[in-house]
């Protein structure tokens, strides 16, 4: 009995945020950096696919000319960004231990993901649709069909303004949702220190328990992705040093070694 029970307690110290304050997000920020640094090519080339893929949804969005719904794809980018980090966890890792990353590590990286961590990012993909079809409805009633491109966009009209704010609001009730279930569990359903359930207690016990710095680790992770995907080849960079930043933030609330 005292075994299970012990190797049961130490589990549950594991899964316990560490004291952390503003300091360590930037000594996350630097340390992202510094990973994309060592290996741009690979890290942009990765990236590459997502800003090919927005390309192609901003250009699908001027042809119908409905260009302020731009807008919430970048803040929708958000609730699937969850479903891109093993890829960048496997390379960055390899960096870590001091090792030559190389493309096949990201394919090695989804596929030694847990279930417990596809369940979640299907969760994220779900409330992503849900998240674009409510954006949808509230277009048709604040814009209608009236014909935007991204040029007419330039103009900031007041009914463009309301939609973006209105919608911002809806999307940050979801995202909050969203990245107080997945911003830790993926990490340590992934690296095998949690289950499903333990993993999304654990990451809501970390977001409420350090809820200051937490929020503002989330504030620049959002304003920096979203930004880079209107603006689309900054995201061959940041997202790339984003998803290595929230690698090494993970373990500095997660630590690997408990004292």
């Amino acid at each position: 009995m005292s075994g299970p029970q012990h190797s049961s307690e130490l589990r549950d110290a594991d899964l316990r945020p560490a004291p952390i304050s503003l300091s360590d997000i930037g000594a996350a920020l630097r340390f992202g950096f510094d990973q994309f640094r060592s290996i741009p090519l690979l890290s942009m080339g990765f990236a590459l696919l997502f800003v090919a893929i927005g390309l192609a949804l901003f250009t699908a969005l001027e042809f119908g000319e409905i260009a302020p719904m731009s807008l919430s794809l970048a803040g929708g980018f958000m609730l699937v960004g969850p479903i891109l980090l093993a890829g960048f966890f496997a390379v960055s890792d390899k960096l870590r231990h001091g090792r030559h990353a190389v493309f096949s590590d990201i394919w090695e990286g989804f596929r030694r993901m847990p279930r417990g961590g596809w369940v979640v990012s299907f969760v994220c993909g779900l409330l992503f649709l849900i998240w674009i079809t409510d954006a949808g409805i509230l277009y048709g009633f604040m814009v209608g069909s009236e014909p935007i491109g991204f040029l007419r966009l330039l103009n900031i009209e007041a009914m463009v303004v309301n939609y973006a704010a209105w919608s911002a609001i809806m999307g940050a009730v979801l995202a909050f949702i969203l990245f107080t279930v997945s911003a830790f569990s993926i990490p340590l359903i992934y690296d095998g220190r949690a289950q499903l359930v333990s993993g999304v207690v654990a990451s809501a016990r970390a977001v409420f328990g350090r809820f200051g710095v937490v929020m503002c680790w989330a504030l620049v992770l959002a304003g920096v992705i979203m930004l880079s995907v209107l603006v689309l080849p900054l995201l061959l960079a940041t997202l790339p040093v984003m998803a290595y930043a929230s690698r090494e933030f993970y373990f500095r609330v997660f630590p690997l070694e408990r004292s």
